[in-house]
């Protein structure tokens, strides 16, 4: 369930980064980035900071609390038809590597 980013015209020029689940739905849209170049370049940053940046809930009651162990990824549904990815032993990792 992969997802992808589309960089797309912003109204005021530039380019914005939409960035969509699997099923095409908008997870979130950047900023104005002033060139394409400048607006891959905020891809890569995203990536960065989603596989390693803290969620801090800023929210009202939130007061700027480090979410860690009550947020769980979101799992395909049971009936999914997408193939499974196989589990991988360490002793057919030793073998492999």
């Amino acid at each position: 369930m992969a997802g992808h980013f589309e960089l797309v015209d912003a109204p005021d020029g530039g380019y914005r980064v939409r960035m969509l689940d699997g099923s095409g739905s908008l997870m979130a849209i950047s900023v104005t980035f002033p060139t394409k170049r400048a607006a891959v370049a905020g891809v890569a940053m995203a990536r960065e900071i989603a596989g390693t940046g803290l969620i801090r809930d800023c929210s009202s009651n939130g007061a700027g609390a480090v979410i860690r162990d009550r947020v769980r990824p979101v799992s395909a549904p049971k009936d999914s038809s997408a193939p499974r990815a196989r589990k991988v032993s360490k002793t057919s990792r030793a073998a492999v590597g």
